[in-house]
């Protein structure tokens, strides 16, 4: 080895069972290359290309990523695929290329997708895409075990429509390729036949790129590139990072030659854009309903004050205003409108800045209180009769304190409101619930809009607040020949704000038809509107056909963009049962025939012979996730079988572990039989150690001992794992974990390694790898693997201690035998799930689980899988068994106890 260090090599693949950690202590060069193979291989995935192709048509974004890889280490390597795409937009098709093994993709119904997904299942291998959130994109992931010398290619097609906001439409597209690309290139043509007012490129991926980008603008085209060389790519001159990390944006605006909007019509379908200009304001009565409760402390509230500062600063002379801000109490700054005089302005300023948060959140009472308010004044004649009313709440929780069922706070606000005024919705950080929030707004003619705490909070808030501060019309109706047009958009609209655009859509029947006129009436500050627009409906086709780069779908698609959303948002605002079928139906079909991933359906991806399936599947209910039956509240997943071929192992690596104990300690069991998840907490004592496995057949044993909080909470003591120990009796090893240090015992030989570093230790085969301030990984040959996270708080926290959590992935080699609170379900029990009813919250429903001859009560609920995000976990939706898992368990959860970090247990 110090002769010809390549020898390692021979020795490491040839023979596996050599004891590797005696040559690191024996031998330095050994260690030394043996650490510089594993840097090797880590960075031996090649990224030859990478390339964003996106075409804007009237507003229609098509957008494609593609990256083409290859692995040039010695041995398998998993390569990812990893892309954001922008929140709402449809993903229409996703390719892959393994070694000319092409997968093409399909929609179909969910139903239908999953029994082929079982079917394909049944040969053996798995694997996952992920979709999940993170600010306003979602990710788009999928990781492939890749053989030695093998290329990649994945192709992922998405499209949307861009909205006009603060009188601009921003395409947004997310540039993170990971690595250092041969070849890199982000190409965006805009086609919008209205014409080009301007095109503009801030500098969102930083100064490093600067004069970098080209942009070439024309009359109704424009092209910009963005081609960096391997050089320029570079963090530094010698760097081997990537600087290319964020979010690549385009900004433009369109000319408006007409007050009535823009017809375009083309292959069947017309688009009416409408974004009138040079109106006076209306005068706008608004109540600011701000959350003050103790969730609200330190930044979010200081980033809040400043921006109501400037918001107030902003009023109109012709504005009325008042604020209410709450915590378990409601509290008014005026108990009725005043107008936004400087001196009222001033004494508004000066209140909020006394705020201090604590308490509990009242969002029932807030928001009744601000009804109330617009209502007394309307009924007192104090408000303008063309003026517009809105509330604007700011929250970043869910309700805690008087009504908390949602539905019931949802219908007491629709109830108040009564069609007369707008309530949009600010949610700030995390911890809200920004479903909620979406459909509160959505029922009262309003929006959400989500900002998550940092230094920007303010600025976000201000940016919300500027798209709803001109109103410029109110009662805006779209009016079009109903012999000729058909399956039009929503078009009557209670509001339109300066800087934005209304869009309505339909189907034209041009065969019959020469000219389309449309008449739009609104009322104004001044005075009410009509506006007429004529167009010829062959005007665009010439425009169209000579164009290579224009989209010949937009108009369907926009149309169908349109109309897939309205039906959403009908279908949650459903008073019925039977109306909420007929509309899922709708969106089924139209899901099938233009070819969208949305929750009802799934997208099936398939090698030529078909004999190789994958599954994409985005879940009807958005709390759904990564695993199957697992939630999150913006994932899809998709899972491949993968005939063995000779000569290279194309297995798909599962991205999700579907065996966890986490948090309090919650634990999640999936049956992959029954595709449920069951999950339940253990309700004991500090100090107190459970066993997890317990496998007499492999010699492992795996246990933790709790940790109680710093103080109890609603006169209970919430306890996690502090310390987790890992017996390999047959390898006699001990692996210790806490949240201080891991330690390995091998007789009266020990090593410790700190969390504050990244770092390997392998003996007798068993690797241990600890990822700094981040998890632990303990590999035992090809038959087992486990995760444990660190969760770490904040050095003071009143409440909380740092803590353990561990996954354990499914392909795990238990024996029969194995048993403890997880190892016991290595042979899956008989589930039945039968009689479900509602809960005394409506996400929360209840039902009847028979198991091990038990019946149970059991609840619908929400458990957090902290892998992919250590700070605000994954959802996962599961029923949740009562009373420390009775009935669920062998035994009662005390037999589990064990006196030592390292004991097995007895089958109870």
């Amino acid at each position: 080895i110090k002769q010809n260090p390549c020898f390692l090599r021979y020795l490491v693949f040839f023979f596996p069972k050599l004891n590797l950690f005696q040559l690191m202590l024996s031998c330095p060069k050994f260690t030394e290359q043996f650490c510089q193979m594993q840097v090797e291989d880590d960075d031996k995935v090649g990224l030859y290309s990478y390339k964003v192709q996106s075409t804007i048509t009237s507003r229609l974004a098509n957008t494609m990523i593609q990256a083409k890889m290859v692995n040039n280490a010695r041995r398998p390597q998993p390569i990812m695929f990893d892309v954001q795409v922008p929140k709402g937009a449809f993903i229409d098709n996703f390719t892959m290329d393994i070694n000319g093994i092409t997968f093409t993709s399909h929609i179909r119904e969910k139903s239908e997708a999953r029994k082929m997904y079982a079917q394909a299942k049944a040969k053996g291998k798995a694997a996952g895409i992920v979709r999940s959130n993170a600010l306003d994109m979602e990710n788009f992931q999928t990781e492939v075990n890749v053989p030695p010398g093998m290329r990649i290619q994945f192709q992922l097609h998405y499209h949307e429509m861009i909205r006009r906001k603060l009188s601009s439409y921003e395409h947004v597209i997310s540039v993170k390729p990971g690595r250092l690309a041969k070849h890199l290139e982000v190409d965006v043509r805009i086609i919008e036949p209205q014409g080009l007012r301007y095109v503009h490129v801030p500098n969102s991926l930083g100064d490093h790129f600067n004069g970098i980008t080209t942009i070439s603008k024309g009359e109704k085209k424009a092209h910009v590139s963005f081609k960096p060389t391997m050089d320029q790519q570079r963090k530094c001159p010698k760097c081997s990072s990537t600087a290319v990390d964020g979010n690549f944006v385009v900004q433009y605006d369109v000319n408006r030659e007409t007050t009535g909007g823009e017809l375009e019509i083309f292959n069947g379908y017309f688009i009416h854009f409408f974004a009138p200009e040079n109106l006076d304001p209306l005068p706008k009565n608004i109540l600011f309903v701000i959350d003050v409760s103790g969730s609200m402390w330190g930044l979010k509230m200081k980033q809040t004050i400043e921006a109501m500062k400037a918001i107030l600063s902003e009023l109109r002379a012709a504005d009325q205003f008042s604020l209410i801000d709450f915590n378990h109490n409601v509290r008014c700054w005026r108990d009725n409108l005043v107008s936004a005089t400087p001196a009222q302005v001033e004494d508004a300023k000066k209140y909020i800045q006394t705020i201090h948060p604590n308490g509990g959140t009242n969002i029932n009472e807030a928001l009744l209180r601000a009804t109330f308010i617009l209502n007394e004044a309307k009924s007192l004649g104090m408000l303008d009769p063309n003026s517009v009313s809105m509330i604007v709440l700011v929250s970043d929780g869910d309700p805690t304190v008087g009504e908390l069922k949602l539905t019931t706070i949802q219908k007491n606000v629709k109830q108040s409101i009564k069609d007369e005024f707008s309530l949009f919705c600010l949610g700030i950080g995390f911890d809200v619930d920004y479903d909620f929030l979406q459909r509160i707004a959505t029922d009262n003619r309003g929006m959400a809009h989500r900002i998550f705490g940092n230094q920007e909070t303010s600025l976000q808030m201000k940016n919300f607040y500027n798209q709803v501060s001109t109103p410029l019309l109110r009662k805006i109706q779209f009016n079009y020949p109903q012999e000729s047009v058909s399956d039009v958009t929503q078009s009557s609209f209670h509001n339109y704000f300066g800087g934005s655009e209304i869009v309505v859509a339909g189907k034209v029947d041009t065969e019959n038809l020469q000219h389309l006129e449309s008449i739009v009436t609104a009322t104004a500050a001044n005075a009410e509107l009509v506006l007429e627009t004529l167009r010829d409906v062959e005007e665009l086709d010439g425009f169209m056909k000579k164009d290579k780069y224009a989209d010949p779908d937009f108009t369907r698609k926009l149309w169908a963009y349109l109309t897939v959303n309205q039906m959403m948002a009908e279908r949650n605002a459903a008073p019925t049962a039977a109306l909420k079928r007929n509309i899922t139906k709708s969106i089924l079909q139209m899901s099938l025939d233009h070819h969208i991933v949305t929750p009802f359906t799934a997208m099936l991806i398939e090698n030529a012979e078909k004999d190789e399936i994958m599954l994409a599947d985005q879940p009807k209910d958005p709390r759904k996730g990564c695993c199957p039956g697992h939630a999150s509240k913006s994932f899809w997943k998709a899972f491949v079988s993968l005939p063995c071929r000779a000569g290279a192992d194309l297995l798909l690596t599962l991205v999700c572990l579907c065996v966890s104990v986490d948090n309090d300690p919650h634990f999640t069991i999936h049956l992959p039989k029954s595709q449920r998840n069951i999950c339940f907490n253990i309700n004991s004592e500090p100090g107190k150690i459970l066993n997890l496995v317990s496998d007499p057949g492999t010699g492992v044993v795996v246990n933790g001992q709790l940790v109680g909080a710093k103080k109890a909470e609603n006169k209970k003591l919430s306890t996690y794992f502090g310390k987790i120990g890992f017996y390999f009796q047959k390898k006699g090893l001990k692996v210790e974990i806490s949240t201080e240090k891991i330690t390995l015992k091998d007789g009266s030989y020990a090593i410790t390694l700190s969390w504050a570093d990244t770092g390997h230790v392998i003996r007798k085969q068993l690797l241990i790898s600890v990822k700094r301030e981040s998890n632990v990984t303990i590999t035992v040959g090809k038959e087992m693997s486990f995760m444990v996270l660190l969760h770490r708080v904040w050095k003071k926290h009143p409440v909380n201690v740092d803590f353990l959590g561990i996954y354990i992935p499914p392909e795990n080699q238990f024996s029969p035998a194995a048993h403890g609170l997880i190892g016991q379900f290595v042979s899956e029990p008989e589930v039945s799930i039968h009689h479900q009813t509602p809960g005394q919250a409506p996400e929360k429903p209840q039902a009847i689980m028979e198991v091990k001859g038990n019946k149970l009560t059991v609840t619908r609920g929400v458990q957090k899988d902290y892998r992919t995000d250590r700070v605000l976990g994954t959802d996962v939706l599961c029923w949740f068994v009562h009373n420390s898992g009775k009935g669920f368990i062998d035994g009662h959860y005390r037999d589990y106890l064990v006196p030592h970090l390292y004991s097995f247990m007895k089958k109870p």
